[in-house]
């Protein structure tokens, strides 16, 4: 399929197998869910009465004394003791298949091919870090809520997009599909579609 560059009567030539495939709502959920599950800590930690410090000596003898038999201070039903059913670290992460992670991608870009919600530009780049320039580029354009992917590292506009909350700058190589879902308008140069399609051919 061919699709018209942003500003201009050029045509760039893309693969019909990556964006024109059928939307899989179950597929990219899936997908989005399982990227987003990876990205959590799952530190929250708490400890047993095994790993309480102290408690090692019997409080008192078992008989004669009146009170209620008591092997440790730190029994999960003493003030300062362990917890009875303590949370430990946590693994969030869930096991996508590479053939999954494609397809998801796949789906995704021809998804928004079809609701007119990407942009490709010849090249697209800023002289300085300069906030303002990017802000006034990207108003030309008509575009807010972007994702901008390029081919390599340009420090100049990842510096001025970083003061932007709805703008945010990934090379093709660590685009991920949350990104995606989670913007307007996906912005992406010719070098970078061509670098997509390469990867996740």
């Amino acid at each position: 399929m061919k699709l018209k560059l942003h500003g201009g009567e050029i045509s760039v030539e893309l693969n019909d197998s990556f964006f024109a495939a059928d939307f899989n709502e179950a597929l990219v959920h899936q997908v989005v869910t399982a990227y987003l599950s990876g990205r959590r800590r799952g530190t929250k930690a708490q400890k047993t009465r095994a790993q309480v410090r102290g408690g090692g000596a019997k409080p008192w003898k078992q008989k004669g004394t009146g009170r209620a038999r008591a092997g440790s201070i730190r029994s999960p039903i003493w003030v300062g003791g362990g917890r009875a059913f303590a949370a430990q670290p946590r693994n969030f992460s869930q096991k996508v298949n590479r053939k999954m992670y494609r397809g998801a991608m796949k789906s995704m870009f021809s998804e928004l091919i079809r609701q007119d919600r990407l942009v490709i530009a010849e090249e697209f780049s800023v002289s300085a870090p300069k906030t303002k320039e990017l802000k006034s580029k990207l108003k030309e354009l008509g575009l807010e809520n972007v994702l901008i992917v390029i081919e390599a590292v340009d420090a100049n506009l990842f510096l001025a997009a970083r003061n932007l909350s709805q703008v945010h700058v990934q090379e093709v190589q660590t685009v991920d599909p949350a990104s995606v879902a989670s913007h307007d308008h996906v912005l992406m140069t010719v070098a970078a579609v061509k670098l997509l399609e390469e990867r996740l051919q």
